[in-house]
């Protein structure tokens, strides 16, 4: 068991080492790279939008439920929504729900080029196929994911708004207060480290799931599969490491 974790460890870390090579064509990994932003930003922004407003609304709702008939002021709906989006929410559940859409689609991307032997081919030719193939999506991911990161904050917190004041929960004036209250601008810092962090995770783990699957549809699609699984598990890993540094 520890044997085959080693294995696999070392032949990331060596899959990473030829991926940040030298790119032989500049043109070819902008384009690429590119490609995959907007794969990765455009097609995910509606539903990291209405995941995150659905959160958002769902965690304005149980505090003020949680506050009634208590003495804490009202405002405090919006103070918690506002650091729980920034925090954790929105960077953890994005990255979650990535690591099932973008990730799968990146190790059944790499793994349909193993196995038709384009990679192989493009070897063959003298081709840094780890480079090429792998660079621009990490570079795409570390770029885009954060921006999403930041538009899943924005739009959970308005959803914290639409489910409290209008409602009759809270009014206007006390929601956009606690917004205003004890903000403390390194939440947003590790907002975007989370969502950095995660992006690459993400990324890296997927790509290696595709890069190196052996055999036919089924092993794909397991490969898919070990890509999202293992993704998530170490988003949650590094969640919790990145929050013990930073809050220390």
């Amino acid at each position: 068991m520890f044997r085959n974790f080693f294995f696999h460890v070392g032949r990331y870390v060596q899959m990473l080492k030829l991926t940040f090579g030298r790119p032989e064509k500049f043109y070819m990994y902008w384009n690429e790279t590119l490609r995959m932003m907007n794969d990765i930003g455009i097609g995910s922004l509606i539903i990291v939008c209405l995941i995150s407003v659905f959160i958002g609304a769902v965690t304005a709702l149980q505090f003020a439920y949680q506050l009634g008939g208590q003495l804490i002021p009202d405002y405090y709906i919006g103070y918690v929504v506002r650091d729980m989006t920034i925090i954790e929410l929105a960077p953890t559940i994005t990255g979650l729900v990535l690591a099932g859409k973008v990730g799968s689609n990146i190790a059944a991307e790499i793994g349909t080029m193993r196995q038709k032997e384009h990679i192989d081919a493009m070897e063959i030719m003298g081709v840094n196929t780890a480079s090429y193939v792998i660079q621009p999506k990490i570079i795409a991911a570390v770029v885009v994911i954060p921006m999403l990161v930041a538009v899943a904050a924005f739009v959970s917190i308005i959803g914290g708004f639409l489910s409290t004041v209008p409602t009759g929960w809270l009014t206007s004036a006390d929601y956009i207060k606690g917004l205003h209250e004890f903000f403390m601008p390194r939440n947003v810092t590790m907002m975007y480290v989370k969502a950095t962090v995660f992006s690459f995770i993400l990324t890296s783990v997927s790509c290696y799931q595709g890069y190196y699957v052996q055999g036919g549809n089924i092993e794909l699609g397991q490969a898919s599969t070990r890509a999202v699984v293992y993704s998530n598990i170490l988003i949650l890993l590094s969640d919790y490491v990145i929050a013990l540094l930073l809050t220390a």
